[in-house]
């Protein structure tokens, strides 16, 4: 069995305070017997994506900077493995959105470049991100981050959307599947539109639990943060962290309008059962699928 928990909050109005947050909510979590937290997408900082900002580049750091310091020093303490994102600058004018996971002992087990960037009002993410690419001893860049726990198919936010990506990492041998998320709602829209949009975020996520028989963990932020640039205006983060079984089950879930920690025991043994009954793997038609790579059959 393995206790897994994650952090969904808010901006706490400060880079120190958002970390000082996620310690206090380790150390609590990890005497309930987690050993595996996953923090929400870019936890240290503001959502700093609603605009399209230059300066908002000062906030990167490489992956020896304080925050994954800070995570490294919490995870040796605590003896937990944690996951969560930072802005990362790899060399003058190339920066990444990208997930840093710390095994127990402190190290860093494995890094991962979002692959997948939005761009859409509120979301401007391709104004400051460079999409990932293959990893050095990899053909491409969905690969498992192997820790003291297990193979962890880490991704981030924008990447839930393509079930290429979940397969990709179950193919390469992940046994849960982790999305750091910060997704949220315009206020303009409509109370329909915004449950029709968060379902289907949901929905896509466990589809992937289901599709792969892997257990999947989804922490997302929440609150209002309003754009840096114009107060007006803003997203609404709509929370609704979850964590699911192999079959898609809902183990756990939190609300849309409040912090909350989540925990939940998975078994990753329960993957080699469904799989036996729903054995998808062993069924793909490997030979008829060579036109996913085209951008469109024309």
């Amino acid at each position: 069995m393995l206790r897994v928990g994650l952090v969904q909050h808010q901006h706490r109005g400060s880079k120190k305070a958002n970390l000082d947050y996620a310690a206090q909510q380790i150390a609590a979590l990890s005497k309930d017997g987690v050993v595996l937290v996953v923090l929400q997408e870019l936890q240290s900082e503001f959502y700093f994506c609603q605009s399209e900002q230059s300066h908002h580049f000062d906030l990167a750091e490489d992956l020896q900077g304080s925050t994954v310091k800070t995570l490294s020093d919490l995870a040796k303490k605590y003896r937990v493995v944690i996951v969560s994102t930072i802005f990362e600058k790899r060399c003058s004018g190339i920066y990444h959105n990208t997930a840093v996971v710390l095994d127990q002992d402190g190290s860093l087990a494995g890094y991962y470049r979002k692959m997948h960037i939005p761009d859409d009002p509120g979301f401007y993410e391709k104004f400051y991100f460079t999409p990932g690419d293959a990893l050095p001893d990899k053909q491409h860049g969905f690969a498992p981050i192997t820790t003291s726990l297990g193979k962890l198919g880490v991704m981030v936010c924008w990447d839930q959307w393509f079930p290429e990506a979940a397969r990709l990492m179950a193919l390469a041998g992940a046994e849960l599947l982790i999305f750091p998320t910060a997704i949220g709602w315009d206020r303009s829209d409509s109370q329909q539109e915004q449950l029709r949009q968060q379902q289907a975020w949901q929905l896509i996520q466990r589809s992937h639990a289901v599709a792969n028989n892997l257990p999947v963990i989804s922490c997302n932020r929440v609150g209002y943060e309003p754009s840096s640039e114009d107060h007006s205006c803003g997203i609404d983060f709509w929370g609704r962290s979850f964590i699911t079984g192999p079959q898609g089950e809902i183990l756990a879930e939190s609300t849309s309008n409040q912090e909350e920690n989540l925990m939940a025991d998975l078994n990753l043994e329960d993957t080699e059962k469904v799989r036996r009954s729903w054995p998808f793997l062993r069924d793909r038609r490997v030979d008829a699928y060579g036109n996913l790579v085209q951008r469109v059959i024309d």
